[in-house]
């Protein structure tokens, strides 16, 4: 990113932005042919082939097959560094405010496709195939056991504690469990026929009341020796 001048937002240059482009564009093909034929299926040069680009080229975005499709919970990563060591907030209430985020853009792009219906249908096939591949599942849970790790890091900065003691890590624990009530939610309540702001409702509600008793458990922390 170059930075502008004192004060003033980073201006992405065009080597970044073409960069970013062909970023989406590879996971947006890898999504649409893993959902068309079925990620066992298709291979990461076929992907790299219908971009356009080599495999080799593929993998100098993304570190894996399974990251072609789980890549954008980056964005999760990102928030929890951001958010967690706000002394401002609670650890439940920056919790509370990622998920909201994550809400809003889901939100947000299941209402950009006019047919409501179709887009809530991909959506489902999105989910019934991470759950159906065992190689994504497995991914998933490495990526909500490095999210904890992100976690506890964040929350040991607003205390004189390391991330690897009992306290950042049972608080992480807890607020990725948070992330995990809101997963499971998603998977009940947005499906077709349901309109999708009552099912964003819905799912906020449920995170809510986890919400509730993970304040209580954590009203102590942060909690130094």
């Amino acid at each position: 990113m170059a930075k502008a001048g004192a004060g003033r937002p980073a201006v992405e240059g065009l080597r970044e932005r073409k960069k970013r482009a062909m970023r989406r564009q590879l996971s947006d093909t890898a999504a649409r042919m893993f959902l068309e034929r079925g990620f066992d299926a298709v291979r990461v040069a076929d992907v790299g082939e219908a971009c356009g680009v080599s495999e080799k080229t593929v993998f100098n975005y993304f570190p894996n097959k399974e990251a072609l499709l789980l890549d954008r919970l980056e964005a999760t990563a990102d928030a929890l560094r951001a958010h967690l060591p706000d002394p401002a907030l609670t650890p439940v209430s920056a919790m509370l405010t990622i998920l909201d985020d994550e809400l809003d853009s889901l939100a947000t792009a299941l209402a950009a496709d006019a047919d409501s219906d179709r887009a809530l249908a991909r959506y489902r096939e999105f989910g019934d195939l991470i759950r159906n591949t065992p190689s994504l599942r497995a991914y998933l849970s490495d990526i909500a056991d490095r999210f904890v790790d992100i976690a506890a890091e964040a929350l040991a900065s607003r205390t004189g504690l390391r991330p690897d003691d009992p306290e950042p890590q049972i608080a992480a624990a807890t607020l990725l469990g948070m992330w995990r009530v809101q997963f499971h939610a998603l998977r009940t309540h947005v499906r077709p026929g349901h309109p999708v702001p009552a099912a964003i409702d819905a799912v906020a509600r449920e995170v809510r009341r986890a919400a509730r008793l993970a304040e209580a458990g954590l009203a102590a922390f942060p909690a130094v020796p």
